[in-house]
């Protein structure tokens, strides 16, 4: 039997237990079935059980992230015989720590990220690394005590650098919501007879590829890459593509293309090698990638300097 897991994730004070006690309270939610939360964090709000629409739900505090495992887990469950599961995540753990924790029939059902959307840019400027890890599955982010002075586009780019697919809402202090209507315009003109992508665009482009890899079946794109080379490759394949930086250094990715071609104009190149290359794109399967991937037949390949930013990013 698979148990239900309902994630909420967020730093202190960012109204994941205004919006968990609001959800127990529904009974179109808590209809009488065994549930259990799991509180990561005590912040300065409880939760009153005495509102809740069902007296069957069981809250169990972990105090510590190296004390998540399946067997802990698995005992709490046992213990509430509960069906369910909510989380009340700590913003400040990774997010791995209770993923690898998980027992096998556990599957995440939902999972919703909350910030103060005074404090979030904070966050986001000093601990970027532990936003973008909150950022990265999340379905709907809820920007609590939004304002009229706060800058929305700020919020959205930041959630958009990581999350191109998950809802935006902007909760005032009244408790009126705005959904997030911004458009997000690619850079590039992905509909050009070439797709030329700017250096400065890379990670946005190597992003939508991979998202949209049916789309870019047939087009000719054209951009700077390093060229990596190794022994496993034929004379004719090489791999270009560019180092990307999602969040932090720790981060740090390569995030490549395979590309085909004349073998005269591709044993020109080694590793570490800048180029500007234009190709055409066709979706193939392809032992590099062990699946269906972007193969690159070459068109053209010219040697050029380094970019200003060797490193792509979101931001």
């Amino acid at each position: 039997m698979q148990i239900p897991v309902y994630l909420f994730t967020g730093f202190l004070e960012a109204g994941k237990t205004k919006f968990v006690q609001e959800t127990m309270e529904d009974i179109r939610f808590n209809n009488g079935e065994k549930t259990l939360i799991l509180l990561c964090e005590e912040g300065i709000e409880e939760y009153d059980e005495s509102k809740f629409s069902s007296s069957k739900v069981y809250i169990e505090t972990i105090e510590n992230e190296e004390d998540l495992n399946p067997a802990l887990l698995k005992s709490l469950l046992k213990k509430h015989s509960a069906k369910r599961v909510l989380v009340e995540y700590n913003g400040m753990w990774q997010l791995a720590s209770l993923i690898n924790a998980l027992p096998d029939n556990w599957v995440i059902a939902q999972e919703f990220m909350f910030a103060d959307a005074n404090t979030i840019i904070s966050y986001n400027s000093n601990m970027r690394n532990l936003v973008v890890d909150k950022l990265q599955n999340c379905e709907l982010v809820v920007f609590n005590r939004y304002n009229r002075d706060i800058d929305k586009m700020e919020l959205h780019k930041i959630v958009r650098g990581v999350n191109t697919r998950a809802e935006i809402a902007y909760e005032f202090p009244n408790g009126d919501v705005e959904y997030d209507d911004i458009e997000d315009p690619l850079p590039f003109d992905r509909d050009a007879d070439i797709v030329a992508v700017k250096d400065k665009d890379y990670a946005y482009f190597y992003r939508d590829v991979s998202e949209n890899l049916d789309f870019y079946n047939g087009k000719t794109v054209k951009f700077k890459c390093v060229v990596a080379k190794n022994h496993q490759l034929a004379a004719n394949q090489l791999v270009i593509g560019r180092h990307i930086m999602t969040c932090c250094v720790d981060d740090i990715t390569f995030a490549g293309f395979l590309l085909l071609g004349n073998e005269n104009a591709i044993s020109q190149y080694t590793s570490r090698d800048w180029a500007i290359v234009t190709a055409e794109i066709r979706v193939e399967f392809n032992k590099l990638y062990g699946r269906q991937g972007p193969v690159l037949y070459l068109k053209d390949i010219a040697r050029t300097s380094l970019p200003e930013q060797e490193v792509a990013t979101f931001y």
